[in-house]
């Protein structure tokens, strides 16, 4: 007998995703992004974000029925990324979200968007080893994660990034060597023809004494910032290939190190990397490399599950249903700085104040 049909649904920042899941395989999922729309800004802009979901919401949805061959009345469960991520981003999501399982006469469940990150890799690998350890590298976020039970049970944070996050760092010096915004592929792209060992930028947070699990990027921004200054004050453009070669290697000795160190201690034997810096050929590579030499086994989602995606959101609904949890309240609201502690996300809205 078949499990129960969840839809998933992805709004937390420039991607509108829909997904579709049954007893955790993948039935169809569309994404429609509007990174051409931040481009020319450099970043995301929250208020075209949310314009831009108004108008994908309902075409991606369909698309995604089409795609799985079924109609609404066919879905058992809707699940919906509630934090972190823009808030008006999240809201237009969760507001189409219980429109749906409202019409549909199915419950919702609210999901923490990390947690989708950690659940798109079973959407490829099957269910997740206990304990497996995960890192998460994303634009926004750079996290160690000990994993067990994913919806059952709470997720321990070893450790996280003090400032700015890998894809923010990848984004940020992208810009300062004139690549375009998303600075993460333009720095992959532009580092196949430079020399990773022409600049030696620091490796932060890896002296002795240094918190092995924490991630800082700040500073290698600056380096990055303040080698690419001191070649124009010679009056000469900063060789990007090699800068790009250089800054993506530091990234991906940083994470990859850290990681494998966190299994070493904790006697893990499987590595999960996830988020959109997953994609990263790099940080895949590296992480390959290391896995292999300590006897780890690396799981990777595909490219397409690694950026922001309703199928990732979908895993983490058809986990929530087939455990048992309950469904989210009909006043579930959004929580846009949520830390992840579950996969659950179901925050209340804030009770009106009195004005005496």
């Amino acid at each position: 007998m078949s499990g129960p049909v969840v839809l998933g649904i992805e709004s937390s920042c420039d991607e509108t995703g829909a997904g579709i899941v049954q007893d955790g395989k993948l039935l169809a999922h569309v994404v429609a992004s509007s990174m051409d729309e931040h481009a020319r800004f450099g970043g995301v802009v929250p208020e075209i974000a949310a314009r831009a979901h108004l108008h994908s919401f309902n075409p991606v949805v369909r698309q995604a029925l089409d795609r799985a061959g079924l109609r609404l009345t066919q879905i058992d469960a809707v699940a919906v990324t509630t934090g972190p991520g823009l808030s008006g981003a999240l809201q237009v999501g969760l507001a189409g979200a219980k429109t749906l399982a409202y019409a549909a006469g199915v419950p919702l469940y609210g999901v923490h968007h990390l947690a989708g990150h950690v659940a798109a890799d079973t959407l490829e690998h099957g269910p997740l080893p206990d304990p497996c350890v995960v890192l998460i590298v994303s634009g926004g976020h750079t996290s160690l994660l000990l994993v067990r039970d994913l919806v059952r049970e709470p997720i321990l944070h070893l450790g996280d990034t003090l400032d700015d996050a890998a894809g923010e760092c990848f984004d940020k010096v992208a810009r300062i060597l004139g690549l375009p915004y998303p600075g993460g592929p333009a720095i992959d792209r532009a580092a196949r023809d430079g020399d990773p060992k022409a600049v030696a930028f620091p490796r932060p947070l890896t002296r002795p004494g240094d918190d092995p699990y924490a991630f800082s990027f700040s500073g290698l921004k600056t380096a990055a910032a303040r080698w690419a200054e001191k070649h124009r004050q010679r009056g000469e453009e900063p060789p990007v290939a090699d800068g790009a070669a250089a800054l993506q290697e530091a990234v991906a000795d940083v994470l990859t190190r850290k990681a494998l160190a966190a299994c070493r201690d904790y006697d893990v034997k499987t590595l999960v990397v996830v988020g959109g810096v997953a994609a990263n050929s790099r940080v895949r590579a590296l992480a390959e490399r290391r896995c292999a030499s300590a006897g780890v086994e690396l799981r990777v989602p595909p490219m397409t599950l690694c950026t922001d995606n309703g199928a990732m959101i979908a895993a983490v609904g058809d986990l929530l249903v087939r455990s048992g949890a309950q469904p989210a309240p009909l006043n579930v609201s959004v929580d846009p700085s949520a830390p992840l502690e579950y996969a659950s996300l179901t925050p209340l809205p804030a009770p009106p104040v009195k004005v005496p």
